[in-house]
């Protein structure tokens, strides 16, 4: 008996099974299989797998995909869920009610002594004892924001390595038996393009959960990476870190909680009294990571003793080649300027904590000590999400910051040292931690009513010193 001649074609992906036929629609964005592809998977024997087992399969690789889009971007929920899990493997005890009413007062206590050597302030601010996936939860939108540049790149970067890959083999000659002879490299690639990019996407939402789960295990506070991840009134300390950290010291934890709750709030102070403050942060985080250049050579290099659809092998075969060796200008100036603005506040915080401190904590000398060399040397986590997104978060400069505050209180008292915060034009640049004497004195040949109307006309968007209205000299 023979077809009649009026019945419709066989769709593309006849003799696959449903299952696998239904995962590759799903990661190749809804488009119909191309009869190559088909042939691969046939080629491969997948149409003979049990089907039971890849019906298991399919639900997995559905689930691993299914936040990815072809973007590239972050899928946050993915990397949410991969961070929880980091941080539960190592523990990650609930918050008891002491605990938080410890931290609650331990703040309060902070900002009475905070009141006394600034005016910078926010009204409210609360303490709050997080676990490690509270801070997780709360943190990660702002990390798959700063991060999400550099995932598209590689994304990007990776579909063009591997695309070059299988058309090396495609002149070479496609190993046999692997597709069907005179298979198009080019014309199969375009077809697996999306899933390539939901895979690339997946593992880089992968990598960023585990660098944050890691992070959540380190950090003695929300902020303590110098970046606004936690927004006020929520002042946040984090119990199991802190107490490890006293016990590493050999000081008593309740001196350690207020410390670390002075340095907190006068950084969650900072960050939400100061208008232009965090979003220049952020804006330079996120001006570094648009203009990373991805080194195609390097992964080209990686992968081209690998198969290009073993996703393990390719993650594998790219780690540590992600970024080109050399810096753009424009990566240049954003990490000149996000060094100074970090060390900035954190030189602020160093000084204005000493001063608050100082009179109440014993051991208050060695816990600053500490809290400094922490900061320069950097940490696992540091290190493992420098290696994500190609920057290092540490303030390099903060003992010179922390030497120009110092400065300006000693030649101006706390006013002088905290009208740095007034407007960005004023603030220090890098050429000022070069020289913070010189800095100081030139804060101190301008008197209050010069700057007030310097400030004025900058916020009016005039030159200072030369107003657009007022009379003229002749």
């Amino acid at each position: 008996m023979t077809d009649s001649p009026d019945r419709p074609d066989e769709p593309e992906d006849a003799g696959l099974p449903p299952e696998l036929a239904e995962v590759l629609k799903g990661l190749t964005g809804g488009q119909e299989l191309d009869p190559q592809m088909v042939e691969m998977m046939r080629g491969m024997g997948l149409d003979q797998v049990d089907p039971q087992m890849l019906q298991m399969v399919a639900g997995q690789v559905q689930a691993m995909f299914a936040g990815a889009d072809e973007s590239g971007s972050v899928d946050v929920a993915a990397a949410t869920d991969i961070a929880r899990k980091t941080v539960a493997a190592k523990g990650d005890p609930s918050i008891t009610a002491t605990t938080s009413n410890d931290t609650r007062q331990a703040v309060d206590v902070a900002n009475l002594w905070l009141d006394a050597v600034t005016d910078v302030g926010h009204p409210g601010l609360v303490g709050r004892a997080w676990s490690r996936s509270e801070w997780v939860d709360a943190t990660m939108p702002v990390w798959r924001e700063l991060v999400d540049p550099i995932a598209i790149g590689v994304s990007d970067a990776m579909g063009a390595a591997i695309t070059k890959q299988l058309g090396a083999l495609g002149e070479g000659g496609l190993p046999e038996g692997l597709v069907p002879p005179g298979t198009n490299p080019a014309a199969l690639m375009g077809q697996m393009q999306p899933m390539l990019r939901r895979m690339q996407a997946s593992m880089f939402s992968v990598q960023l959960g585990q660098a944050v789960g890691t992070l959540a295990d380190e950090v003695l506070t929300g902020c303590e990476v110098s970046l606004p991840l936690v927004t006020a009134p929520d002042v946040v300390l984090m119990p199991e870190a802190i107490t490890a950290f006293a016990e590493g010291l050999e000081i008593d934890v309740p001196q350690a909680r207020l410390h670390l709750a002075v340095r907190e709030s006068a950084r969650t102070r900072l960050f939400h009294s100061v208008p232009w403050l965090a979003s220049q942060v952020l804006a330079a985080v996120r001006d570094y990571a648009r203009d990373t250049t991805i080194d195609t050579d390097a992964i080209e290099e990686g992968l081209r003793s690998i198969d290009p659809t073993d996703a393990e092998a390719v993650q594998q075969a790219v780690a540590g080649r992600l970024f080109a060796p050399q810096q753009s200008p424009a990566q240049k100036a954003a990490l000149l300027r996000l060094e100074t603005l970090l060390a900035l506040v954190e030189g602020w915080v160093d000084v204005v904590t000493g001063a608050a401190v100082r009179a109440h904590l014993p051991q208050a000398d060695a816990l600053g000590e500490a809290v400094r060399r922490r900061r320069a040397s950097g940490g696992p986590a540091e290190k493992t999400f420098a290696a994500l997104v190609g920057l290092d978060l540490r303030p390099r400069r903060l003992r010179d910051a922390a030497n120009l505050f110092a400065a300006l209180e000693s030649s101006g008292g706390a006013t002088a040292r905290d009208a740095v915060w007034a407007h960005p034009d004023v603030a220090p640049d890098a050429a000022d931690l070069d020289d913070p004497l010189g800095y100081v004195e030139r804060q101190g040949s301008t008197s209050a009513s010069d700057l007030d109307a310097e400030l004025d006309a900058l916020l009016r968007g005039e030159a200072p010193g030369n107003p657009t209205d007022g009379p003229t000299s002749s």
